[in-house]
């Protein structure tokens, strides 16, 4: 079974996925939404295809801790994809993540109009990175 790991944006939606023994993430998809049902139908594929028994969405704090607008989207699309799929999903701190996937591919040399479509998968793939690593039996946090 694997971890599925969202960055939900206005705009997309960036996917990653676990390897099967949960130690890796690979950015699998951007998909651009639409409306809810269009992009549920999507991620229930997804969830199939990989066999997702977890998913993690990446909860953009702000710097100070507290939850603003972005954030509490982010609970409420996690919240209703939970009660849609039946999947178990949990919001993982995401603060400055895509920030940190834009410099990534900025050393890697990766132009301008490529990073714009490949941006949110990235940060899909920091976050469920991110948990994999702290949820590892080697982090602060063993505790699932």
């Amino acid at each position: 079974m694997r971890i599925m790991g969202l960055d939900v944006g206005d705009r997309t939606i960036g996917v990653a996925v676990s390897d099967e023994l949960g130690w890796t993430a690979q950015g699998i998809e951007v998909i651009r939404r639409t409306d809810w049902q269009t992009n549920l139908q999507r991620l229930r594929q997804l969830c199939e295809q990989y066999q997702v028994s977890l998913i993690v969405v990446g909860h953009p704090l702000n710097m100070n801790g507290t939850a603003g607008p972005r954030a509490e989207m982010a609970a409420e699309f996690a919240g209703r994809l939970q009660e849609e799929l039946g999947v178990p999903v949990r919001l993982w701190d995401e603060r400055l993540t895509t920030l940190e996937a834009e410099r990534i591919l900025i050393a890697a040399d990766v132009s301008r109009a490529k990073r714009r479509k490949v941006v949110d998968k990235m940060a899909a793939v920091l976050i469920l990175q991110n948990y994999l690593q702290a949820h590892s039996g080697a982090g602060p946090d063993r505790n699932r």
